[in-house]
Order: structure tokens, then C-alpha cells, then sequence
């Protein structure tokens, strides 16, 4: 249900299951963590684009139609699912590449999951965004309730959570869900020269953007400024870095390679 292109350094998943909704079943939980470890594992890639295949849903979550025929195999079949789609949003989010979320429709549950753990999110004016999991009498995963606080706070993260009130596109961005709204005929273009800007950037200081945010939200002021000098004095040693300040001293566009 997952299709994997490399292709100009960008890496692009497609969820493509758009008679479910886009909705992840076990094997498809399976295919995600095979995809992203391979991903993960590839030094060409140099940004990742997530979208779903149609107009309708980018992913609906869980395949709940297939929970529902699963009986006594369900509570197992859901813990394997969320521990593949756990360990692939964790890889994900500690990779050097940028993961971009394409929005074009539906994002609920997992789906929402998915987004609120991407880097940079692109939506469609027709998408809408909502939690659904207390809806059918779960609780959350997919790292919902571990990103929302941080992005949208703890009010309207329960909020979110406990009332699975729908977003549309506007109010996802007015809460800082989304970076951009983009007209539904402007879409695809927009996201694919966003995802080619990124994927010409330089991937190891990106990777670091990512892990000195992430570790910000734990660290103390004093530890963490200390990382940021670690890191800083890295990627100045880095061919990235050396190129940067070069082009910046002659006046000219540079040219990364996405080396560290």
C-alpha cells in the first residue's frame, strides 16, 4: 500500500490506498518500516515528500473496517502495527533529510500523527485535520500526543484529542499544524518545488536543525548552547559548510552536496 521513488534526491512515499482512504492495515505498517529503514540507510537521499495518492485523503489513520473483522487478534495486531509505524515516525524524525507532508485531503489518527511529526507541512485548501481515535473508544498513537503539545499547546491539543474536533486547512495553519495552504490547482507544483528547494540544501545541517530542536525541548539553556557551539563547529568543518562560507565570500550561489 506504500510506493518508493528516489528520484532527483528526493525521496517521495506515497500512501496508495485511496479506496480506504489511505488508511494503514498491519502489512502496510510492515512496508512503512521496511521503506524508511531503507531510506534512512541511503545517502542520496536528501529530502523526503509524503503525500497520498487522490484528492480525498492524504491518510485516514487506521484501517478500522479491518480492526473490526480482526476479533481476539485485535489488541496484538494493533500493538505490532503501532510499533512499525512508532519506529518509522522516530527514524524519520532523526534523519538528516527534511520530511515533508503533502496534504491533500483527509489527515486523521495515524495520519495527523504523520503530520505533526513532519518538518515542514504543505496543505491543500481542501484538507482537513482531526484526531478521531476517542471517536471509536481508542486512545491515541502515532506520536500525536507527544507532538501537538509542543505545536499547538496543551489546550488545544486536548482539545484536538478529547473532542476530535476537524480542522480545515486554514484553521491548521491559523493553530501552526501547517506551514502552508496552497489552492488545490497550484498543489502539486508548490510541493514539488518546495520539496526540490530542500532536497539542493545542505542535508547534514538540516539534520542538525532537527536534532537541536528536538533536544531543546529537554535541555537545559546552558547545555544547550553548548550543543549548538558542538554543532556549529561541525558543520563549519563540514564540505557543506566550507562551501557555504565560500559562496558567501564570493558573491554566488552554493552548491551543496549534502555532505556532513
Amino acid at each position: 500500500m506504500f510506493t518508493y521513488e528516489l528520484e532527483n534526491a528526493i525521496a517521495h512515499l506515497t500512501i496508495d490506498r485511496p479506496s480506504a482512504y489511505n488508511a494503514i492495515d498491519p502489512d502496510g505498517g510492515r512496508e512503512l518500516c521496511d521503506i524508511v529503514n531503507a531510506m534512512c540507510s541511503d545517502p542520496a537521499v536528501r529530502a523526503v515528500l509524503i503525500r497520498g495518492t487522490g484528492e480525498k485523503a492524504f491518510c485516514a489513520g487506521g484501517d478500522v473496517g479491518g480492526f473490526a473483522q480482526s476479533g481476539s487478534r485485535l489488541p496484538a495486531e494493533i500493538r505490532e502495527m503501532a510499533g512499525n509505524l512508532h519506529l518509522s515516525i522516530a527514524r524519520l524524525s532523526r534523519m538528516d533529510a527534511p520530511v515533508i507532508a503533502a496534504v491533500n485531503g483527509v489527515a486523521a489518527g495515524a495520519g495527523l500523527g504523520i503530520v505533526a511529526a513532519s518538518d515542514y507541512v504543505l496543505a491543500a485548501e481542501h484538507a482537513t485535520f482531526s484526531s478521531a481515535f476517542t471517536a471509536i473508544g481508542l486512545s491515541p498513537d502515532s506520536s500525536t500526543t507527544w507532538y501537538l503539545p509542543r505545536i499547538v499547546g496543551y489546550r488545544r491539543a486536548m482539545e484536538l484529542l478529547l473532542t476530535n474536533r476537524r480542522l480545515s486547512a486554514t484553521e491548521a495553519h491559523e493553530w501552526g499544524l501547517v506551514n502552508q495552504v496552497v489552492a488545490a490547482a497550484d498543489f502539486d507544483a508548490e510541493v514539488t518545488s518546495f520539496a526540490e528547494r530542500l532536497a539542493a540544501g545542505p542535508t547534514a545541517a538540516y539534520g542538525a536543525v532537527k536534532r537541536l530542536v528536538r533536544a531543546s525541548l529537554a535541555d537545559t539553556l546552558e547545555t544547550h548552547l553548548e550543543d549548538e557551539a558542538v554543532s556549529l563547529s561541525q558543520m563549519a568543518a563540514s564540505a557543506d559548510g566550507m562551501e557555504g562560507v565560500a559562496a558567501f565570500a564570493q558573491k554566488r550561489k552554493p552548491e551543496f552536496g549534502g555532505q556532513g
